[in-house]
C-alpha cells in the first residue's frame, strides 16, 4: 500500500508552509478561506463544514468561484453537502455530480451519519471516491468500513479532521488514502509529531 497522502488547511503563515513543504504535505483550500494553492500540490474543500460550525449559510458562489479558479488542477473536489445530513445530503451533492465532472479531477462524496453502503456504492469508480465526514463520533465508528467499500470499488478513501495521532493511527490501520486537519496549519510544532506517527503506522499497516 502506498503511503498515506497528508493534506494541511491552507495557511498564509510562511514558517508553517515552509515546514508542510520539507514535509512533503499538500493544501487542502477551502471555499470559504483564500483561494490561494502556495505553489503547493492541493485539494479543494467545499467549505460547509466551516459553514456549519460557524452557523452560517453554505457560500455557494465562493465554492463555485474556487472551482473555476483552481478545480482543473487539484487532486480532488469535495462536493457539496449537508454536515450530518444523512440521504439529503448524498441528494445535495448528486445534483453537483454532472458539473463537477467536467472540471476533470477525481470527486469525493462527503458521507454523513446515517448512511450506509447501499446509498453510495452505486456512485464509486475510479474517479468518485468518499470523503469521511459527519459528526466526530460518527466519524470514528464508520471510518472502517468506508476504506473497504472504497477499496472493493477500486476508489479512493479521505478522512477530514484528522489532528492527532490517534487519528493518523485509525487511518493507517484502516488503509484510507489520504487524510487533512487544520492542526499542523495553525502550529509548526505538531508537525513532528504527526509525521512521526503517519511514517511509523503506515510502515507497520504495509507489514501485515
Amino acid at each position: 500500500m502506498s503511503a498515506m497522502l497528508r493534506y494541511a488547511s491552507r495557511t498564509g503563515t510562511r514558517r508553517n508552509l515552509d515546514a508542510l513543504r520539507g514535509a512533503g504535505w499538500r493544501l487542502m483550500i477551502s471555499a470559504t478561506g483564500v483561494h490561494r494553492s502556495e505553489g503547493f500540490a492541493y485539494a479543494i474543500d467545499n467549505g460547509a463544514w466551516t459553514a456549519f460550525q460557524k452557523k452560517e449559510p453554505w457560500n455557494r458562489d465562493a465554492f463555485e468561484r474556487l472551482v473555476d479558479s483552481h478545480g482543473e488542477a487539484a487532486d480532488f473536489i469535495v462536493v457539496p453537502d449537508i454536515v450530518m445530513g444523512g440521504i439529503h445530503s448524498l441528494r445535495f451533492s448528486e445534483s453537483w455530480l454532472l458539473r463537477l465532472s467536467r472540471v476533470g479531477p477525481r470527486l469525493l462524496i462527503a458521507v454523513q451519519d446515517g448512511m450506509v453502503n447501499q446509498d453510495i456504492r452505486p456512485l464509486l469508480d475510479v474517479g468518485t471516491g468518499i470523503f469521511v465526514g459527519g459528526s466526530t463520533d460518527w466519524k470514528l465508528l464508520t471510518m472502517g468500513r468506508w476504506a473497504d467499500l472504497a477499496r472493493e470499488c477500486g476508489s479512493y478513501c479521505h478522512v477530514g479532521r484528522v489532528n492527532s495521532r490517534i487519528r493518523i493511527r485509525m487511518c493507517a490501520r484502516f488503509g484510507v488514502d489520504s487524510f487533512d486537519g487544520s492542526s499542523v496549519s495553525r502550529f509548526a510544532k505538531n508537525l513532528a509529531g504527526l509525521e512521526e506517527a503517519a511514517a511509523f503506522w503506515s510502515a507497520q499497516t504495509s507489514l501485515l
